[in-house]
């Protein structure tokens, strides 16, 4: 653990409505973001649509920036879900507390990404694949798979999956 946590502990209450705040903050950039695209959208699809007629060369391109609109709100609306996830750990007491681990998570790292669910490394257990889904206190949330590949390996990288 790093010597900033041994010394600090635990998150103070006003850090925690610090965090709260910008939890909040950033929900509404992303729900306004959200919002604009959809209708930037919604327009471009439907001036598009009356112009298809005159030159259906452009479906192709306009087809592109649909899609590409689309998978900007969809990662927002992931994000969106990460902040709600956030706010829900704020309520119920585990905000700053890695699901992983158990340990505390930085303050370094919860400024940069207020809605960091797992400590530094646990998350690159993840990201790299060394854990799949996610853990938290007693309950794992690794995909075990079919019934199938449990039969194949007896549960054994299932095991070593969940021992960080």
């Amino acid at each position: 653990m790093d010597e900033e946590q041994n010394i600090k502990g635990k998150l103070k209450p006003a850090e925690i409505q610090r965090y709260k705040a910008l939890l909040l903050a950033k929900q509404e950039e992303i729900l306004r973001n959200v919002k604009a695209m959809e209708q930037q959208s919604l327009l471009r699809e439907m001036g598009e649509m009356s112009n298809v007629l005159k030159d259906i060369t452009d479906a192709g391109a306009v087809n592109f920036e649909v899609e590409n609109i689309l998978g900007l709100m969809d990662s927002e609306r992931k994000l969106l879900s990460q902040i709600d996830e956030a706010l829900q750990r704020i309520e119920n007491g585990r905000y700053g507390i890695c699901e992983g681990s158990g340990e505390l998570i930085l303050r370094k790292r919860l400024n940069a990404i207020p809605w960091a669910k797992y400590c530094v490394d646990c998350a690159n257990k993840v990201e790299k694949g060394l854990v799949r889904g996610e853990t938290s206190f007693g309950r794992s949330g690794y995909d075990y798979g079919t019934d199938e590949e449990d039969d194949l390996n007896n549960g054994e990288s299932a095991w070593r999956a969940e021992k960080f």
